[in-house]
């Protein structure tokens, strides 16, 4: 199989590697659809990966046992390889598995096959296309999980800042829960995206008066709910202050820098609830795709570009203009 390492700063290689072989209860997938996430930036800084990606959907091809899934079966490949066994797995929160699978062999997405344990391949509904069954991991998922968490309903207006491409399916999953949605994005052409997709207001987070500017549209009370997908300080701090009393933010975006959060006056004096979101509980995959079968409209702009797995190169590049939504590898078309 053809599959893609990331060898230093802007150099990558597309490998020849053997085709994984499924025992016990793994599951081979023939990759049809492999979205794209932050890898650009291990591209961009020449963090060395063997093995890339962690989204993929597709097509099992041969199992290691038999009854849990079929040849011809099109599925979801979950992220990371969880165990299936410890009290997160079994919660649903396989997420936060602490004793992970270990397969000796290329274990990115990045690949035209993809080896996985049989209980984390979702079998897509038959009316929903792959393209868009794979935007169940990072193009939905984080802000899905987010809204679960905060509860989001038609009565709330939701804050959600940055509109790279998981903040763009919170707009898509905000509004389809009927929320106001007021984004945050100072890239003009994401913007434009956002707009496209439903956000009611999309503000500039460099102008002086964005603040004042959300009170306004609030009357004066702050957002009830609000969801960084950034990783920025700065919106981290921005979804703190302009969260009303007795609010809720959730952190979605990855950040390794700090961020100052005031005892007192954000957590004791406002009420605040904080919390940490990464993805969503595996028991509401079933909800999901509800979003995905309902949304595909809006599905169609939020993809805007798919690159054949030779041109990775060309997909990573994009990614870093800015100028883009969600963005696909597809590993068995050929370049063009």
């Amino acid at each position: 199989m053809k599959a893609v390492s990331i060898t230093g700063e802007r150099s990558y290689e597309i490998n020849s590697l053997p085709d994984p072989q499924p025992v016990d209860d793994w599951a081979l997938i023939q990759v049809q659809t492999t979205p794209i996430c932050t890898e650009y930036k291990q591209y961009e800084s020449g963090y060395p990966m063997s093995s890339v990606g962690h989204e993929a959907a597709g097509v099992i091809v041969e199992t290691g046992r038999t009854g849990r899934l079929a040849v011809g079966d099109r599925v979801l490949a979950l992220p990371l390889m969880a165990c299936g066994s410890c009290e997160y797995c079994m919660d649903g929160e396989y997420i936060f598995c602490q004793v992970r699978r270990e397969y000796d062999g290329y274990t990115g997405t990045y690949a035209q096959y993809h080896l996985k344990p049989d209980w984390m391949c979702y079998l897509i509904p038959d009316d929903i296309p792959l393209d868009y069954g794979a935007l169940g991991v990072c193009g939905l998922g984080p802000s899905f999980g987010a809204l679960q968490r905060l509860r989001v309903t038609a009565f709330d207006t939701v804050l959600i800042t940055g509109m790279g491409p998981v903040g763009l399916g919170g707009v898509i999953n905000a509004k389809h829960r009927g929320a106001c949605v007021i984004a945050v994005e100072s890239l003009p052409y994401r913007k434009t995206l956002a707009k496209t997709l439903g956000a009611d207001y999309v503000l500039d987070p460099t102008a002086d008066d964005i603040l004042p500017e959300i009170m306004d549209l609030t009357e004066g009370q702050g957002v009830p709910k609000a969801i960084d997908c950034s990783g920025n300080p700065r919106a981290h701090r921005l979804c703190i202050d302009a969260a009303k009393r007795l609010g809720q933010v959730a952190f979605v975006g990855e950040c390794s820098a700090d961020t100052i959060i005031r005892i007192s006056p954000d957590m004791i004096r406002k009420g605040l609830t904080l919390v940490g979101s990464w993805n969503y509980n595996l028991g509401d995959i079933g909800q999901l795709m509800q979003v995905i079968r309902a949304e595909g409209t809006k599905l169609s702009s939020f993809v805007t570009h798919r690159f054949p797995l030779a041109q990775v190169q060309a997909a990573w590049e994009l990614q870093m203009t800015g100028n883009c939504g969600k963005v696909l590898l597809k590993p068995w078309e050929e370049e063009v």
